[in-house]
């Protein structure tokens, strides 16, 4: 049982997450039954892939990476994972082991449902499941980008894509664990790549590089290579 602390923790968790903000209370104290919080150091795997202890994990604090691993070591970084967000709802729902490796960027902590418990909440809330399907939906069309800009454009458009994306106001913010090495593994190539990347869209006065800060110069010409289709 939680305590009062770890309740409330728990309720501001789940009311960060859109399909979990309106539920009862009596609800919420079900799925806090069969939830657990976990922290983790950076550098620490939450779960392997093909791990079969299926659960549904919820970001309170920190940033995580969901990855594939090759044989040879090399990563590709599938996504990036907030405060706020869910991860590993396909594995939950779909009853497979889990389809990637997540690992800790920084210090995080999460709040951990066991498979059991969120089929329940859909079996008592079956309104909450076009929800949840229409969050799955956006998923796949992203992993779907994801493979087309790999196979179908070059780096300097899937990085003014990326830029774009992690924008505000124009802007990229860093942040510390976001590294040439970790923004390169998402974007499927080598760090010297991305480098050339960045170099180029600089030359073009599309953005300017700074130590922990990427300034867009020219938004829509950046939008604009994001688009070629090469």
């Amino acid at each position: 049982m939680l305590s009062d602390d770890m309740m409330s923790a728990f309720r501001n968790a789940l009311a960060g997450v859109p399909y979990f903000a309106n539920l009862s209370a009596a609800m919420i104290e079900m799925i806090a039954q069969h939830a657990h919080r976990q922290q983790y150091d950076t550098g620490q795997v939450i779960f392997w892939e093909g791990d079969s202890n299926v659960a549904l994990y919820i970001v309170e604090q920190g940033w995580l990476k969901a990855v594939k691993i090759s044989l040879d070591g090399r990563e590709q970084i599938l996504d990036f994972v907030g405060p706020g967000e869910v991860f590993n709802a396909i594995s939950v729902f779909v009853e497979a082991a889990n389809p990637a490796t997540v690992i800790a960027l920084e210090p995080t902590a999460v709040w951990i449902i066991q498979q059991h418990a969120v089929e329940k909440l859909l079996d008592e809330h079956p309104e909450l499941a076009r929800i949840i399907i229409r969050k799955l939906a956006g998923r796949v069309q992203q992993l779907i980008k994801m493979v087309e800009d790999l196979s179908l454009h070059k780096i300097e458009a899937r990085l003014a894509r990326y830029l774009i994306e992690q924008s505000t106001d124009e802007q990229y913010q860093r942040p510390r664990w976001a590294t040439q090495a970790e923004i390169a593994n998402r974007l499927g190539v080598v760090p010297d790549v991305l480098n050339r990347a960045l170099r180029e869209l600089a030359k073009e006065n599309l953005i300017q590089v700074r130590r922990h800060q990427i300034q867009i110069l020219d938004f829509d010409g950046l939008k604009a290579k994001a688009r070629l289709d090469e």
